[in-house]
């Protein structure tokens, strides 16, 4: 097929059209966003992360009942005080209190993240009472490292060193990449999506990948500012991989007939975490991990992008639903 003259400038100026259209569009959005971050911002948050962790090793025998009454919950009735006097001057104890003073020898960031956080979740959950945020020592226990109630909340800060700190030596590295400082507000906002989606038994794969995913968009709205990787705890390149081959992972999902699959090996393949998801095929160890989290989190965006809902409604609609209306479809 030939072009005239006159076809191609014409093509060429409602190319020109379109690309002012996207980038007015673009600029639009921009501005309704930094107007949101403003008015979040003004939120009052008067909190102040407790460092417990600190007070602990500096405990006396004189100052133990202050300590007792201060914080009950964190001194179990079966434990004696000797013992309890014992631990801070335990080596390993104090060698931890090292290591976490060294690397949060400025906390005030890590503070600032966390109160920026509670505005954010204050902003989309207005009925939020605002907890006591505690930092403590956990022996290292990376499946706990946040403990959240409705007044009460625990970060375990020992597990926030480094990916390449010493403590964490015999952990796998899909585990250890993730025990740093920037996911300590990705750990809070886990355990808050898991609180307020409340939806405990999920029977088919798809409903795994719209959980999933709710609580991954969930994490776009209350920390927006944070890289798409840090969100989903994947590095640079696991995340590029993901984005690149997202058309075929749902490809893979569809021919192999997996979304209405009541199979619970497919948690373990794709929505666990693990060095890499199993398609059962030799690029396997080239995937990141619980790459079925990626794309419920795809579908949800797609979902909130192509329908006018509110956060609660899409929050509360069953996988099914919000799938149909979602009009996902990822790009080759």
């Amino acid at each position: 097929m030939s072009y005239t003259m006159i076809q191609i400038n014409h093509l060429i100026n409602k190319l020109k059209k379109i690309g002012v259209f996207l980038i007015l569009l673009m600029c639009l959005s921009c501005n309704k966003n930094a107007q949101l971050e403003k008015e979040i911002e003004a939120i009052s948050m008067d909190l102040k992360v407790e460092r417990f962790d600190q007070a602990f090793m500096k405990i006396t025998e004189k100052t133990l009942p202050f300590y007792k009454t201060a914080y009950p919950f964190l001194f179990p009735n079966h434990i004696s005080d000797s013992v309890l006097l014992e631990r801070t001057k335990d080596p390993i104890q104090k060698l931890i209190q090292k290591s976490v003073d060294s690397v949060f020898s400025d906390f005030q960031e890590t503070e600032a993240e966390v109160i920026a956080f509670y505005k954010h979740l204050k902003y989309y959950n207005p009925s939020l009472k605002k907890p006591r945020v505690i930092t403590v020592f956990s022996d290292v226990d990376y499946r706990n490292k946040v403990i959240v109630t409705d007044s009460i909340v625990l970060i375990s800060i020992d597990n926030y060193l480094g990916a390449d700190h010493e403590f964490y030596e015999s952990f796998y590295s899909y585990i250890r990449k993730n025990l740093k400082r920037d996911q300590i507000v990705m750990d809070l906002a886990d355990a808050y999506a898991t609180r307020l989606i409340n939806q405990p038994r999920r029977n088919t794969f798809l409903e795994e990948l719209i959980y999933h995913g709710k609580k991954l968009y969930l994490k776009d709205l209350w920390v927006p500012l944070a890289e798409d990787s840090t969100k989903i705890g994947y590095n640079d390149n696991e995340l590029f991989w993901a984005n690149d081959n997202e058309f075929y992972i749902w490809q893979y999902f569809i021919e192999n007939e997996l979304l209405y699959s009541t199979d619970n090996k497919l948690v373990g393949r794709f929505i666990t975490a693990a060095p890499f998801s199993r398609f059962n095929l030799e690029l396997d160890s080239e995937s990141p991990g619980a790459l079925g989290r990626y794309i419920g989190w795809q579908i949800v965006r797609s979902y909130m992008e192509n329908n006018s809902t509110s956060l609660l409604q899409m929050l509360q609609m069953d996988a099914q639903s919000l799938f149909n209306k979602a009009k996902y479809k990822p790009r080759k």
